[in-house]
């Protein structure tokens, strides 16, 4: 499954025109309505040019790079709605306005995030302090700890900075990494960025001066989200995936489908550019550069996974 990406920011901030820029979803942009609305939903590309590359020399069909699910939801984040089941979220500071202020509106956000968590604790707490009522004695110390948690909050102090373990039937925002995003000349142009993704990448380069300022942005992601790309090439399809850092074989095959994780037998594993050196797996296993894992292998940036697997 995908990772998550929720955006947030304050009205008119450019939220939905990165949304666009990221997805091309040709999401309405309009301006701030009290009306709630539905949220926008779209797919991110990772770009990694090693996958072009591998894709090449072994002659695959087909091309498909990793992606993250990004939600936008409109109004201000005292409206969480999806945001709850997000890896991270993505903070877009209005930076072209005449009396911008991004870091002030950065502080303001965390501000309703911590907000958003206080009334999402209160509401649970009310549930569990009715379920303790049974006599339960975990719902007891449920009550005890969420009463802290509520008291942490009052303090003004998101829920990253809660030493103790969070319930699990918690889903707090404050704990997600917050990636700020400036709207404006000192960061990234949303407008002209959603323009471009109008065009072909050739055509976008033309337009730039420089590398694509959306590459950082999801660069910054992947470094928050601490993730890995590994790659399964063959020559029906040349892929990437990601996969957060530490994780073994046997979630690498999950990722891809759980049948795969099922039925895992091994993985036979090549570092990217040796593959690209070699020109082939045949090659690469005739000079030893590929070898046999088992489940538990950690997963490394840029490993090209073969999982062999019988369901």
């Amino acid at each position: 499954m995908a990772l998550r990406v929720g955006i947030v920011g304050l009205p008119n901030s450019g939220k939905t025109t990165l949304f666009n820029a990221l997805t091309r979803a040709g999401a309405q942009v309009t301006a701030y309505s009290e009306v709630t609305q539905k949220p926008n939903l779209g797919m991110a590309v990772i770009a990694d040019d090693r996958l072009g590359r591998l894709a090449e020399i072994v002659g695959s069909k087909k091309v498909t790079p990793a992606a993250i699910r990004v939600v936008d939801v409109p109004g201000r984040a005292e409206i969480p709605g999806e945001l709850r089941q997000s890896d991270a979220l993505l903070a877009v500071l209005d930076g072209f306005s005449e009396d911008a202020d991004p870091a002030a509106d950065l502080e303001t956000l965390r501000l309703e995030l911590i907000v958003a968590d206080r009334e999402h604790v209160d509401r649970r707490l009310e549930r569990v302090r009715k379920e303790a009522k049974s006599g339960d004695r975990a719902k007891r110390q449920e009550v005890e700890t969420t009463e802290r948690l509520l008291a942490h909050l009052d303090d003004g102090k998101p829920l990253s900075e809660w030493s103790g373990e969070l319930p699990s039937e918690l889903e707090p925002l404050t704990t997600k990494p917050l990636i700020p995003v400036e709207n404006g000349p000192g960061g990234i142009d949303c407008a002209f960025e959603m323009e471009l993704a109008e065009l072909t990448p050739e055509e976008a380069a033309e337009f730039r001066s420089g590398p694509s300022a959306l590459d950082d942005v999801v660069f910054r992601l992947k470094e928050a989200l601490g993730l890995v790309t590994f790659f399964t090439v063959g020559d029906t399809e040349a892929r990437s995936w990601t996969l957060q850092t530490g994780r073994t074989a046997l979630d690498a095959a999950e990722s891809i489908h759980s049948d795969i994780a099922r039925g895992f037998i091994r993985c036979e594993v090549i570092r990217w550019d040796d593959l690209l050196e070699c020109g082939s797996h045949a090659e690469a296993a005739r000079r030893g550069l590929q070898r046999l894992e088992g489940k538990t292998y950690v997963v490394e940036d840029g490993d090209v996974l073969n999982i062999r697997f019988n369901v």
